[in-house]
């Protein structure tokens, strides 16, 4: 297909956005945007793009003495009945406008019309956020590619509205399992209803009072709840087994070993089987690109109520911030909008970041 990212749209991240949210990337159907994105990349002179899977990365090599990070994610959750995009007033409706395409726009436009910014940039556009980490590009970059990453300081430009959220939670899957004696319904006294057993742990998320910790004067809240529940055989079979699917997502200030300590206490007496873990990431505030990027946006951080591939970057050492145009709320919601002020005050921050003295 001819490439709809034209020079006239990557000029305006406006136009640009509404071009990304119509090629449909729904997660591990990124190829058709990775090439359009690619095919650019390769186009500007000021930059050197590499390509793994469908991740696509550019970087500029001017000789700066510090070089940052600007990373999106180019696949969406599935659709819901919001594609292709559509504007009423300053909101463009579309799934991905929020999470993360208009983002995506921004790290893009800055990548073709900004050739000397003021630290050395390394753009990534990486398959497979809103997956299993096992998918995600940056991992696999990481695996495959790991001297790609290095760098003194990341941006994710995940939606935040407009304001910088530093760090991220943690968050853990695990499944709690409940067990009975299969019987005939209508001799249910014979058998153990394991779904029944179940209610304990509802019982124990409803009434489980989450942390709220402050790091570096950013508030987290901790949170913890059932995201699923799979159970029975037949409609006249007393079940006995069932398992509910529990998501906690915890404060930085803990490990993964110490979030799953905690919730085998909550759930004590049953059994745990944790499927998935990442850790959170501190607010990076300190590294000097973090302080310089603060000033430009000037408004202070707060914690990121998420988890967002910072923590990647953290546990390689380098500082990692999240800031982008999106309403968090809005992330894969039907009803999934962005304002484009929002847009062009987020384009207008990064640029004034990139090339102030």
């Amino acid at each position: 297909m001819e490439n709809p990212l034209t020079p006239e749209v990557l000029a305006d991240p406006v136009e640009l956005t509404r071009v990304l949210v119509d090629i449909e990337s729904v997660s591990r159907n990124e190829k058709a945007i990775a090439d359009c994105v690619e095919q650019v990349l390769r186009g500007v002179p000021h930059l050197t793009t590499y390509r793994h899977g469908n991740t696509v990365m550019a970087r500029t090599d001017l000789g700066r003495a510090s070089r940052v990070v600007l990373a999106g994610h180019l696949d969406t959750v599935p659709l819901n009945n919001n594609f292709p995009s559509t504007t009423r007033g300053d909101l463009m409706y579309g799934c991905g406008t929020s999470d993360m395409k208009s983002g995506v726009a921004h790290a893009l436009h800055l990548a073709v019309t900004l050739p000397e910014p003021k630290y050395d940039v390394t753009y990534f556009f990486y398959e497979a956020e809103e997956i299993e980490s096992k998918y995600n590009g940056l991992t696999l970059v990481a695996e495959a590619h790991p001297e790609w990453l290095t760098a003194d300081f990341a941006l994710l430009l995940e939606p935040t509205h407009g304001i910088v959220e530093a760090g991220c939670q943690g968050t853990m899957r695990s499944v709690v399992t409940t067990t009975g004696v299969r019987a005939h319904s209508a001799r249910s006294w014979h058998g153990v209803n394991a779904i029944h057993a179940a209610a304990e742990v509802l019982n124990r998320l409803g009434g489980y009072e989450a942390r709220r910790v402050t790091i570096d004067g950013c508030d987290y809240r901790e949170g913890m709840n059932a995201v699923r529940i799979t159970g029975g055989v037949a409609g006249n079979v007393v079940p006995d087994h069932c398992e509910v699917e529990v998501n906690y997502r915890f404060a930085p200030d803990r490990t993964p070993a110490e979030a799953e300590a905690h919730l085998r206490e909550v759930f004590a007496g049953f059994e745990v089987r944790v499927t998935d873990a990442a850790p959170g990431a501190a607010p990076g505030l300190d590294a000097p690109p973090a302080k310089e990027f603060l000033a430009a946006v000037d408004a202070p951080p707060i914690g990121k109520l998420g988890w967002t591939d910072v923590a990647r970057f953290a546990a390689m050492g380098i500082p990692a911030l999240n800031f982008g145009p999106g309403d968090p709320n809005l992330a894969h919601h039907p009803n999934e909008h962005v304002e484009i002020s929002k847009i062009r005050a987020g384009a207008e921050t990064l640029h004034r970041w990139l090339t102030l003295p």
